[in-house]
């Protein structure tokens, strides 16, 4: 009970004195929640369908291009949450007037929003949501919640090249490349590669391709519980709609691929 008491003490504290911040290239600037609260673009948003509290939500929040000034759309950004979750983002998402609209909720310390789940904290004080996500087929991983920061950064294949399939790949594999970034990529490095320290290594020492038989794989990745029940798992079920049926097999077939293209150390 004294630890949850404290706990929340600090978190109360920390969404008093949240600060988000945008780094964009050799400029940054940050926000702090009182800041973005009254921010001239600041509007109440609902959320018919929010991915980390699987329940309608309503919010004020500021389209997240208002704070992106100068990015354009072939620009490859990166926001990076408090615990080290590290979501790769095509600017062009993030930028775009038509289809799914990106936004920045913020938490009023005044209003906190509903813990995750019990003894957990909140998704504040900052958190990226998605109005009509579906319209341009926004994963779940692309709605990262207690977000610090967004950065500007070189594409993943020039950051990390112990990421990319042989030159001679199919397309397959090279669409199933692209589908580990959207949806592996901000928990998982493979191959040592990537930002993300929240989850296990892809690759390095084994590949799930080498130890999941049969359908397992495609079972662990649509609803991880299902093969392996702890209260501490953390990995979301990946639904047919944020990974279709044959995005599924091109994502497995990209890991199979770089089971044999290990980086030895």
């Amino acid at each position: 009970m004294k630890s949850l008491l404290f706990s929340l003490i600090v978190l109360s504290c920390t969404a008093q004195a949240a600060e988000f911040e945008v780094q964009l290239n050799d400029t940054r600037h940050t926000w702090s929640s009182s800041e973005l609260l009254n921010h001239p673009q600041a509007r109440e948003i609902e959320i018919a369908d929010d991915v980390s509290y699987k329940r309608p939500m309503k919010y004020r929040a500021v389209p997240i291009s208002a704070l992106l000034d100068g990015v354009t759309p072939g620009d490859h950004l990166q926001a990076v949450a408090l615990d080290g979750f590290a979501a790769e983002l095509p600017a062009a998402i993030l930028l775009a007037s038509e289809g799914a609209k990106a936004w920045l909720a913020i938490e009023d310390p005044q209003h906190p929003w509903p813990p995750l789940a019990s003894g957990k904290p909140s998704a504040g004080p900052f958190y990226l949501v998605w109005t009509d996500p579906a319209a341009s087929q926004i994963g779940p991983e692309q709605w990262p919640f207690q977000v610090a920061r967004i950065r500007q950064l070189a594409p993943v294949e020039q950051r990390f090249p112990a990421l990319l399939p042989a030159a001679d790949a199919s397309s397959e594999v090279q669409a199933g490349f692209a589908l580990y970034q959207k949806n592996c990529m901000a928990c998982h490095r493979l191959n040592g590669a990537g930002d993300s320290a929240f989850g296990p290594d892809l690759n390095i020492p084994h590949n799930p391709t080498e130890y999941f038989t049969g359908d397992f794989l495609r079972q662990y990745i649509r609803d991880p519980q299902s093969l392996r029940r702890w209260p501490q798992g953390r990995m979301p079920g990946f639904s047919e709609q944020a990974i279709r049926a044959h995005e599924l097999e091109q994502l497995i077939g990209y890991l199979q691929h770089m089971a044999q293209r290990k980086v030895t150390r």
